[in-house]
C-alpha cells in the first residue's frame, strides 16, 4: 500500500473523531457553542469529501464540498443576524 494512501486513511479517521467532537460541542447549552460546533462539523465533512474525491475519483464530492464551503458561512452569518434581531 502506498504511504500517501495510508496517510489519507489516517487523516480520514482523525477527521471522523474531530466530527464526533464537534457534535459534542454542538450539544452545549450556549447558542454560540452550537454555531461553533456546526461550523466545525461542516469543515470536517468538507475535508472528508475532498479526501474521498481524491482517493476514489468521485467527481461529485468536490462539487458538494464547494457548495458547503460557500453555504456554511452564509448560513452562520444569517443565523447570527436573526439571533441579534436585525
Amino acid at each position: 500500500m502506498n504511504i500517501l494512501i495510508l496517510s489519507e486513511y489516517i487523516l480520514m479517521g482523525a477527521l471522523a473523531i474531530y466530527a464526533v467532537a464537534t457534535i459534542r460541542i454542538t450539544t452545549r447549552k450556549s447558542i454560540a457553542m452550537g454555531l461553533v460546533g456546526v461550523l466545525g462539523l461542516s469543515i470536517a465533512v468538507i475535508t472528508i469529501l475532498i479526501l474521498i474525491q481524491h482517493i476514489y475519483g468521485l467527481g461529485f464530492c468536490k462539487d458538494i464540498a464547494t457548495a458547503l464551503v460557500f453555504l456554511g458561512p452564509i448560513g452562520t452569518i444569517a443565523f447570527a443576524r436573526v439571533l441579534r434581531g436585525d
